[in-house]
């Protein structure tokens, strides 16, 4: 069957599984709108984790410009309420290759992997955006989890371990994702769940990438940092959170 062979690594990565509690809130008919626009906010906020990355580390201007342009659209949807479906579509699209600067080593690699996930999420995005509608909810805007801050907090403050220690939280954030994904798509409706089952081995493949872009630039063993990520991150999915979102904890006293 398909998720036990790609959820295999996923879960031996996790520390914890998603706390069924979270699982029978997320099943709520009334929180669906939460889920999915909560979900739509994490597709653009992944594609703008892997942005911040390339323009710090290994985009030239040009390249710059060109990763900027590809978000936009999306950026101004989610959080201006400008353009629709419409407008959205086929936005995914690069029309040329970006290169690196010549002095990174680990650029164009960075890159290839990086603007993948991009297009990918922003394409998530999208189709998030197609069900929301279809499902006749409102789309509005929704404040973030403390899951990702609470793990950005134990970042390094110098180089390259800051660089180390953000891909290590790329992909948790990707694997937590993928985990939940196949958790959450046998209660949901049909269509729902089957296109979160669809996303399943992409989310994969970005945990991944993060991972083996972790371990190329350090060029050393880094089991250290993903144990106390691993730990961070369990922490942050088990203990109890006032607010139910897509990576919320455990679920107490929530609010909307």
């Amino acid at each position: 069957m398909y998720s036990k062979k790609l959820l295999e690594p996923i879960n031996n990565f996790l520390k914890c599984s998603t706390p069924e509690s979270w699982i029978e809130e997320a099943r709520k008919p009334e929180n669906l709108s939460v889920i999915l626009r909560d979900h739509l906010l994490c597709e653009l906020k992944a594609s703008q984790s892997a942005v911040f990355l390339l323009k710090r580390y290994v985009l030239t201007d040009e390249g710059k410009e060109q990763i900027t342009q590809l978000v936009e659209p999306y950026e101004l949807f989610a959080y201006k309420g400008m353009g629709s479906l419409e407008t959205l579509k086929g936005k995914s699209n690069i029309s040329k290759s970006i290169q690196s600067k010549k002095d990174c080593p680990y650029g164009q690699d960075m890159i290839d992997k990086m603007v993948l996930l991009i297009r990918e999420e922003l394409h998530h995005f999208y189709q998030v955006l197609e069900i929301i509608e279809s499902q006749g909810l409102e789309y509005r805007p929704i404040t973030a989890s403390r899951y990702a801050k609470g793990m950005i907090k134990h970042v390094r403050t110098y180089e390259p371990e800051a660089l180390i220690d953000k891909l290590i939280i790329g992909a948790f954030i990707e694997a937590r994702s993928c985990e939940r994904f196949a958790k959450l798509a046998p209660h949901l409706d049909e269509e729902i769940g089957k296109f979160y089952i669809s996303l399943l081995r992409s989310e994969a493949r970005h945990y991944q990438d993060y991972l083996e872009l972790a371990e190329q630039i350090a060029g050393k063993d880094i089991s250290d940092r993903i144990e106390h990520f691993a730990n961070v991150e369990a922490e942050l999915i088990t203990s109890d959170d006032t607010e139910f979102r897509f990576h919320s904890g455990s679920p107490n006293l929530l609010t909307k």
